[in-house]
């Protein structure tokens, strides 16, 4: 076998494996390691030199043949393996022992081999001889690499710095190792809140800049002078570079494996076969050679005219590394475009280099926003402090006023100051178009303070007004869109959002207009076209922070809905942890989200432990989220198997949302209480569902009154529909809870298909254990509140902290004991677990190394 592939990318690791399982398999087995070097590839057997000793002066004929007889003496051929590490280095007369070998015995042969570089003809003729095979050995996928670094690391891994890795190591396993060493080493890889991020820099490791230097050495000076431009910035234009060092330096480069050519569209590019390529020729530049380099990239790019977004970025990116950078006004125009492509950093660094060329408050006003926008509202705040207020225009005054009562509102935590502020500043403004921009911000602050009502007025009065321009119809569509759909009015939602996304909205105002698409979607029982808008909404964030943890919340709330509690409960907790320390809303939210998940899941402590952080992080700014927070602590008491508590807070939640004028959120609400069992609550659906838009709210109606009657077949129709819809978690329950309505009826056959459709929706969402799913799959003569109790009991608790979870006395849990025992005749708490058994839903055992106090 022939393992080829980059340098590091693991051929000889899966060698050495090879070999390894050879030895293990038979213990007769005769293994000879083989390691070939450059500096030994023009003496006569240099690599096998360890293993032979011939006579010096013979033929070459003569001293293969020894060479052949000495390597296979004594020992069984069949049983020996020779393995030949980085075979292109081979001398000709190793080679063509190799071949012999292959030709003339039954030794078995492992070889390595580096792509881009020429082994001799004896060694390729082996697999064109078809002597033996030759098997590509890939780079690491995407989903590798995290899985891999997640395993060294024992912990989660966030998504953007797993991304930003893959993006930096190709895949490269041994790129991979130095990377995550050097980062650990230098603390820019650390543990927040149980998950690893990558923050500040990516420095490299002394020793893969040494092993990188030694593969760009090989390179010549003008196919190194590729890598410097490309270093600069990447990808490049091959016509660009072409005109600045010759195509045939390009040319060399490709072959020589060092620089990958594609085509992108109408353009030919090119780029480091690797990333790590380019930061190690950076960290080589002196400034003066950087800059100079810079400069003949902005004169290259700059003289054929740039027409497109991204050229035009790239020179007043580059352009702040000469002696000559763009002016201030077009710095400030390029940092405005970065951000609107979501590129928030860039829009800093352009925004920075402006202000450096021109202190004026058109600068600072991109420089605020992104860095608010990243979360960083200290530094937000200290941009726009130094502004003398009183001497502002009236449009200046406006334009301040913006980004700086949004920071205020979120990141700084000021939220009623900011509306204060709001207000004032208005009351000082004549003109329409600044009061509509005004107005906009207005509205965006009432829907999160929880005046869905007020805010959407508010907002379309904007959006009527003729003269409102981009940012304000931004806002105010962005607005308008999240609260019709959180007011159950979906019909409106599409065209709000494309007038919205028409505007090509700044920073991070689309993932707003994407929560009232993807809520109007689900309310429409359309779960599978909420994911589709949730993962291109993604699309748009990248691997940068805050957005790309905010674009996770986005899509883990479709996932919760569709039962991917697995992919929901990984985004939620490093989404929660990126955004720990901003003001936004997206922040409490996911952690609301994940209590719910983890209460589903049966996870009481972890879901006690997200409620807990997200009612801390609660607050005006996000206020609108009220309903959700209720939501999430009725299924921290359902985890706790406190059910009458549960769906006394789910109601809460109902109550709360339909307060506010929130249907729509009040139709999700009904649909937790009657999953947790609430049979009261048909009326109160009937009439929410009533004045709802969408598919959603008359099923969770019939929902409600097939509990609230007692209705099995009308249970296991709804639950076939939400099923149908993708809406699994409801599915299952809903056909739980007809399972046990069938069997109270004796409808013994009917009851077997809808127990088994709720098991098997169950384990489709990773096999939650709500109450509904426990009570069906766990067939147990007990109570609701006696299996609640032995459920807790098969957990490990004592009585005094069960009574204490379910607030009530220890003799009343004494007493569910006795009478659980009695029923299903056991002696005592040990019988009792066993019986119920802690993981029932999910066919498997209770947790290794769980106790039960007796």
């Amino acid at each position: 076998m022939a393992l080829a592939g980059a340098s590091g990318v693991g051929k000889t690791f899966v060698a050495r494996a090879l070999a390894a399982r050879c030895a293990e398999a038979d213990p007769r087995a005769v293994i000879r390691w083989v390691g070939a070097t450059a500096s030994a590839s023009h003496i006569p057997f240099g690599a096998f030199s360890h293993l032979l000793d011939l006579a010096p002066a013979a033929e070459s004929a003569t001293l293969l043949h020894a060479a052949r007889l000495a390597l296979c003496e004594g020992v069984d051929e069949a049983r020996t393996m020779i393995v030949v590490d980085d075979a292109q280095h081979l001398d000709e007369l190793s080679a063509t022992l190799l071949h012999q070998l292959m030709l003339h015995t039954r030794v078995r042969v492992v070889l390595t081999l580096r792509d881009g570089v020429d082994a001799p003809d004896a060694v390729t003729a082996l697999w064109k001889d078809q002597l033996l095979v030759r098997v590509e050995v890939e780079p690491l996928t995407a989903a590798e690499s995290a899985e891999l670094v997640s395993s060294v690391l024992e912990g989660p891994l966030e998504t953007a710095t797993a991304d930003q890795l893959y993006a930096i190591s190709g895949g490269n396993p041994l790129f991979l190792r130095h990377l995550v060493d050097e980062a650990l080493r230098t603390e820019a890889l650390r543990c927040a809140h149980g998950v690893w991020q990558l923050r500040g820099e990516t420095p490299l490791s002394r020793e893969l800049a040494t092993l990188i230097r030694r593969q760009l050495a090989l390179l010549d000076p003008d196919a190194m002078q590729v890598m410097r431009y490309l270093a600069i910035d990447e990808p490049l234009s091959v016509r660009d570079l072409s005109e600045l060092v010759g195509a045939d330096a390009v040319e060399r480069a490709e072959s020589a494996g060092a620089v990958t050519v594609t085509v992108r569209g109408a353009d030919t590019v090119a780029q480091a076969r690797h990333p790590i390529y380019t930061e190690c020729v950076r960290a080589d530049l002196g400034v003066l050679g950087g800059r100079r380099l810079a400069s003949e990239l902005v004169a290259q790019i700059a003289g054929r005219g740039p027409d497109h977004v991204s050229d035009r970025l790239r020179v007043a990116a580059l352009s702040l590394d000469t002696d000559t950078p763009l002016g201030a006004d077009e710095l400030i125009s390029a940092s405005w475009e970065a951000m609107r492509l979501g590129d928030l950093l860039l829009g800093e660094q352009l925004a920075d280099g402006a202000l450096a060329a021109k202190d004026h408050l058109y600068a600072r006003l991109p420089l605020s926003h992104s860095l608010a926008w990243q979360g960083r509202g200290a530094e937000a705040d200290a941009v726009l402090s130094v502004v003398d207020v009183d001497t502002l225009s009236e449009s200046d005054l406006v334009v301040w006023a913006l980004p700086k009562t949004a920071n205020q509102f979120w990141m700084r935590g000021e939220s009623e100051k900011a509306r204060e502020l709001l207000a004032d500043v208005r009351g000082k403004v004549t003109d329409p178009a600044g009061r509509d921009v005004l107005d906009a911000l207005s509205a965006t602050f009432a829907l999160n303070a929880g005046e869905i009502e007020k805010s959407l007025r508010i907002a379309e009065g904007v959006l009527d007004s003729h003269i409102a321009g981009p940012l304000a119809i931004a806002w105010a569509s962005a607005t308008a869109a999240l609260c019709d759909a959180r007011l159950g009015r979906i019909e409106s939602v599409p065209a709000l959002a494309e007038r919205g996304l028409q505007t090509l909205p700044p920073g991070l105002l689309r993932f707003t207009i994407g929560m009232g698409q993807t809520t109007a979607a689900l309310l429409d029982a359309d779960s599978a076209g909420a994911e589709a808008l949730a993962r291109r909404a993604l699309e748009f964030a990248g691997i940068q922070q805050p957005g790309r943890a905010i674009g996770d919340v986005l899509l883990a709330h479709v996932l919760v809905a569709r039962g991917a509690f697995d992919e929901a409960s990984a985004l939620l907790l490093q989404s929660a942890v990126a955004l720990n320390d901003t003001g936004y809303s997206w922040g409490p939210l996911a952690l609301m989200l994940q209590a719910r998940v983890l209460g589903q899941r049966g996870d009481q402590r972890g879901a006690a432990a997200a409620l807990a952080r997200a009612e801390a992080a609660f607050g005006t700014r996000s206020a609108m989220y009220a309903p959700e927070l209720c939501l999430a602590r009725a299924w921290t008491l359902a985890a706790g198997r406190d059910l009458p508590a549960a769906i006394a807070e789910a109601r809460r939640a109902v109550v709360t949302a339909e307060d506010s004028g929130q249907l729509g959120v009040a139709v999700f609400a009904i649909g937790d209480a009657v999953r947790m069992g609430d049979g009261r609550i048909a009326d109160r659906a009937q009439r929410v569902c009533g004045r709802t838009q969408g598919v959603l709210a008359p099923l969770v109606a019939r929902h409600a009154r097939a509990l609230a009657t007692a209705d099995a077949a009308g249970l296991a129709e709804v639950a076939d529909a939400f099923a149908a819809h993708g809406m699994l978690p409801t599915a299952a329950d809903a056909a739980a809870q007809a399972a046990v309505r069938f069997a109270a009826a004796g409808s013994g056959a009917a009851e077997l298909i809808a127990r088994s459709s709720a098991r098997t929706w169950a384990r489709a969402c990773g096999s939650p254990s709500t109450p509904a799913l426990e009570r069906a799959l766990t067939p147990l003569p007990l109570t609701g509140r006696e299996r609640g109790i032995a459920v807790l009991v098969a957990e490990g608790l004592s009585n005094k902290a069960i009574a204490e979870r379910l607030c009530v006395s220890v003799r009343t849990v004494e007493g569910h004991i006795y009478r659980s025992c009695t029923k299903l005749g056991v002696a005592d708490r040990l019988e009792l677990a066993a019986a119920v058994g802690a993981g029932v839903l999910a066919d498997s055992p209770p947790a290794r190394g769980q106790t039960v106090r007796r």
